[in-house]
C-alpha cells in the first residue's frame, strides 16, 4: 500500500475517532444533563410528599388536641356543676353555723 494511501486512512481513522469520542462525550453530557433533571423531579416530588405528610401529622394533631380540649372542657363542666352542687347542698349548714355563731357571740356580750 502506498504511503500517501496510509496516511490518507489513518487521517480517516483519526477523524472517525475523534468523531466517535465527540459523539461519546456528547452523549455523556446528555445522559449527565438527563439525570440531573431526574434527580431535581425526585427532589421535588419528595420535597411534595413530604410537605404532604407534614400537612396531614400537623391536622391529625389538631384534631388530637381539639378532642382532648373538648375532653378537658367537659370534665371542667362536670366539676363546676359538682361543686355547685355541694355547695348549694352545704349552703343551709353554713347558714345556720353561721346564725349559731353569730347568736353565741351576741349572747356572749349580753
Amino acid at each position: 500500500m502506498p504511503r500517501p494511501e496510509v496516511l490518507e486512512r489513518i487521517k480517516t481513522a483519526e477523524s472517525e475517532a475523534d468523531d466517535i469520542v465527540a459523539e461519546a462525550e456528547e452523549d455523556r453530557d446528555e445522559r449527565i444533563e438527563e439525570a440531573r433533571r431526574e434527580a431535581e423531579e425526585i427532589r421535588n416530588e419528595a420535597e411534595r410528599e413530604a410537605d404532604e405528610y407534614e400537612e396531614q401529622r400537623l391536622a391529625e394533631a389538631r384534631e388530637e388536641i381539639e378532642t382532648e380540649r373538648q375532653t378537658l372542657l367537659e370534665e371542667g363542666r362536670d366539676a363546676r356543676k359538682d361543686l355547685v352542687a355541694s355547695a348549694e347542698e352545704n349552703a343551709d349548714e353554713a347558714v345556720e353555723y353561721a346564725i349559731s355563731q353569730f347568736e353565741e357571740a351576741v349572747n356572749a356580750q349580753t
